[in-house]
């Protein structure tokens, strides 16, 4: 009964690893959601807004204005990218539908779609409801990271080629783009001129190198959509409260499709997450600060465990290589964890159109507390060789 243009996709590996550590009572360390709320006053921002009747019923469908307003100055302190709040800024639900109402928008069928490959799993599905073709550009493990071949990536543009789909910091790799490969994207892009969808939800949790939103490079303005998200810098992924800006064009276009989805969402979680984009810099220090300790921790322990550990610049996911403990099978490996060590993570085979090339690689969320983290080390060194 599916629609063809989503053969072959069915349940996502989140549910599935998430319902696996549910069976068996395993640590899940699978889906990337934190096990602690946000912070208390944007929370309690979100009861007062509830309270006073701020949201209750439908708002605006582009956003409520100060939300709008705290997205667009956020972009303008944080990166020096001017927009109106009121042609330039979208509220989403959540990254996820930014992504698909982007899609939607900008890709005709038959178009080619170039995303970096190991992908999060709603970009294929996205691209595949819009009637595109996805053409992957696979980054690759050398010397302890994840790399772009800027070369690969030139050779995957012909003449269908509509768009490019960014994302940096980059999940499940955590490679943060830096400044010369995005500059030689942004060339590019001009050059054939392409547009570009860049998913930046990551872009406060970087803990080597630094974030460089791709719309600030020469000629990137006009041809680039920003998605941005409170899910994961304030640790509040269910309020599923999104964005995208551009230029009035692009976002005009986006929030014609958005409008036919949810239309608006999250109306009180709106004013709250207005107020918490204007939180101090010390909050975003704090939370990379904690992160990154806690990123080391489960890293160590990975090490201790056998497995190959790819430590990330940025997000709060680990990409390690199994091969080291005698299996070649993320998939099968990762269905075994949680009976052998009560831990789930995912197979990154899943984030890639050819499985192969991700088959002996597989996924770790960091973003949980500290005691979780220590007793999953725990459990993981059971593996040890």
């Amino acid at each position: 009964m599916l629609n063809r243009r989503l053969t072959g996709f069915g349940t996502t590996i989140f549910a599935e690893m998430s319902a696996l550590a549910a069976e068996t009572g395993a640590i899940n360390l699978g889906q990337g959601f934190p096990d602690t709320d946000g912070p208390e006053a944007v929370r309690e921002a979100a009861v007062r807004a509830i309270r006073d009747g701020r949201g209750n019923q439908y708002p605006p469908g582009p956003g409520v204005p100060e939300l709008r307003t705290a997205i667009a100055g956020h972009q303008l302190s944080r990166y020096g990218l001017r927009h109106d709040p009121d042609t330039d800024v979208l509220v989403t639900a959540g990254a996820t539908e930014a992504i698909a109402a982007a899609l939607l928008a900008l890709v005709e069928p038959g178009d080619e779609v170039i995303a970096l490959e190991p992908y999060y799993d709603s970009y294929a599905a996205c691209i595949a409801l819009a009637g595109g073709r996805r053409v992957p550009v696979t980054l690759r493990p050398r010397d302890g990271a994840y790399h772009l071949d800027l070369d690969e990536l030139r050779d995957a543009i012909t003449d269908r080629t509509r768009l490019i789909l960014l994302n940096t910091p980059h999940n499940p790799t955590g490679t943060v783009l830096g400044h010369g490969e995005l500059a030689a994207i942004a060339e590019l892009a001009v050059e054939r001129d392409l547009l570009v969808v860049t998913d930046e939800v990551y872009e406060h949790l970087v803990f080597e190198g630094e974030h460089h939103p791709i719309a600030g490079f020469p000629g990137m303005r006009e041809r680039t959509l920003t998605i941005g998200s409170a899910g994961k810098t304030y640790s509040l992924t269910g309020w599923k409260v999104g964005w995208i800006t551009g230029s009035a064009p692009l976002v005009t276009a986006v929030r014609t499709v958005k409008q036919f989805l949810t239309y608006v969402s999250a109306g009180p979680f709106q004013y709250a997450v207005a107020e918490a984009l204007r939180l101090p810099d010390t909050y975003y220090e704090e939370l990379r600060a904690s992160l990154r300790a806690r990123r080391d921790l489960l890293a160590d322990g990975l090490t201790a465990a056998g497995f190959t550990v790819y430590r990330p610049a940025g997000t709060y996911f680990i990409t390690t290589d199994i091969r080291p403990l005698g299996a070649t099978d993320g998939i099968a490996f990762c269905r075994e964890l949680p009976r052998r060590c009560g831990v789930v993570a995912v197979p990154n085979a899943v984030f890639y159109d050819d499985t192969t090339q991700g088959a002996p690689f597989i996924r770790f969320a960091f973003c949980k507390r500290k005691s979780v983290l220590d007793e999953a080390v725990t459990r993981l060194k059971r593996l040890a060789p």
